[in-house]
């Protein structure tokens, strides 16, 4: 029985862990994981005017501009690899944007499916950025208390040995992520609960506590 494409947003504040359970479910769901934080860090790293007027933004906990972010997303999910659905990862981040999301996907004759929140309080959210880090090699995440390498010092998914962490995860730079959060993101939460969409899990629990909640919502644990 062929699966019924799913088409899902994840959103919460920075740190909440919705890209380790966009991973998870992506593997869980066989469905592509769009993270547009990774696909814009790829753009900052190029040497361009304009990777370099991105990665200082990022690095100051700011956004990149809506329009491009919509752009950049709208390509992508018209690839081969989405036609089975998509997770979003970091966006929509503002109303804007999440008004431009219902309206290319209605250009595409696509709809979402539902969107989850994932709810941790910023105490937590802040050990949560300023403990993790990865590999340098593959990009494997680990944090110095909750997922730590199974031999010190070595991943323990391709055996490198050194390790980054992110320039932006500094205190200051994750107080300014909350605060953007607050102003600029959370009104998408209220927008897609009148859209009958929005579903909210606490994600102050294990990673896998939180997957399988997530999997609930969405049907996977009924599947053989």
């Amino acid at each position: 029985m062929e699966q019924k494409p799913l088409r899902i947003v994840l959103t919460g504040a920075p740190g909440c862990g919705k890209g380790t359970q966009a991973r998870i479910l992506s593997a869980r769901a066989n469905i592509c994981h769009l993270s547009t934080g990774e696909m814009l860090r790829a753009e900052a790293a190029k040497d361009t005017p304009f990777g370099r007027s991105l990665k200082d933004s990022l690095e100051r906990g700011e956004f990149a501009t809506d329009e491009m972010i919509v752009d950049m997303v709208s390509r992508r999910i018209d690839e081969p690899d989405c036609r089975n659905g998509f997770i979003l990862d970091g966006f929509p981040r503002t109303l804007p944007q999440a008004e431009s999301l219902e309206t290319i996907l209605k250009q595409k004759k696509l709809q979402l499916d539902c969107v989850i929140e994932i709810q941790v309080p910023d105490e937590i959210i802040m050990d949560r950025i300023l403990g993790r880090y990865s590999c340098a090699k593959c990009g494997e995440g680990y944090h110095d208390k909750n997922i730590k390498p199974k031999v010190y010092g070595v991943c323990d998914k391709c055996g490198g040995t050194e390790f980054i962490k992110r320039a932006d995860d500094n205190r200051q730079t994750v107080k300014n992520r909350l605060v953007n959060y607050r102003q600029l993101t959370y009104p998408t939460i209220s927008y897609f609960e009148k859209l009958g969409l929005l579903h909210c899990v606490d994600g102050t629990g294990s990673i896998e506590n939180t997957a399988n909640k997530i999997a609930e919502i969405l049907g996977l644990n009924e599947e053989k």
